[in-house]
Parts: structure tokens; sequence; C-alpha cells
């Protein structure tokens, strides 16, 4: 049988005042933007596709920080650090809202699953390269 994966990109994109950028999901709530990787796409230009889709910024990928694997579901998770370079905050039919927020703060607006944890290994360089299985 072959394997069947899916493949996610998420960016931190931190701005000049050390803020992060999260959207609002429907389903997830606060989260920072991601997706699906799509055929004959890199992981970076996914990374970037979805971060201007979910937010309106355009960024650019500063770094690879690392993999989180989901191995029963078959995700594998792969996280960048970005900075914004234009475009303006505008919701879509993926984010109900989107923001710029204080890293503690930020911290405590996501609940969903390990997201915390993913942008807490993204802005320590100190746990980078990672790779986490859960």
């Amino acid at each position: 049988m072959t394997p069947k994966h899916i493949v996610s990109a998420a960016t931190i994109v931190l701005n000049d005042q050390k803020e992060i950028l999260l959207i609002k999901g429907p389903r997830r709530g606060w989260e920072m933007p991601g997706g699906q990787v799509e055929e004959g796409e890199s992981l970076m230009e996914a990374a970037i596709r979805e971060t201007k889709e979910e937010s309106g910024i355009d960024i650019e990928i500063t770094k690879f920080c690392g993999v989180f694997q989901n191995v029963s579901g078959s995700i594998c998770n792969t996280l960048f650090l970005g900075s914004p370079i234009g475009g303006a905050l505008t919701t879509s039919t993926e984010s109900l809202e989107v923001g710029y927020f204080p890293i503690d703060e930020a911290l405590d607006m996501v609940t969903w699953k390990n997201f915390r944890q993913r942008i807490e290994y993204c802005i320590d360089d100190k746990l980078q390269p990672f790779y986490i299985e859960f």
C-alpha cells in the first residue's frame, strides 16, 4: 500500500516589535498561519502562500525551525520563522480575526493541542532544529 501523509507548513511571523502574527480560525481558535502543502509546491512556498491567504501579510522566510509529526494521524507539520515584508492584515474564509500580539499574550491565546508548544520551540533558538513525535 502506498503511504499517504499530509504535509503542512506553518510560520511564526514576528514583526519589528517582536509581536507574533496570529489568525483566529473557525475550528481551532487562535493559531499561527499555515496549511497543507500542495502538489508541486515547496514547503517554504506553502508557508508563504498560506500566510498571505489567511492573514493578508506578505512574508519572507528567515529560518526553518523543525517538524512536529503526528504519527497516528500521518501528518508532518513543518515550522518556519518569518518576517512581514508587505501586505495588510485581512481576514479570509479561514480566519475570523487576524492581528499581531505580544509573545506572552499570544501564547496564552493559543489553546489548540500542542500549537503553543510549537510557537515556543520556534522562538527559542536553543531548541532548534527540533523533531517532535506525538
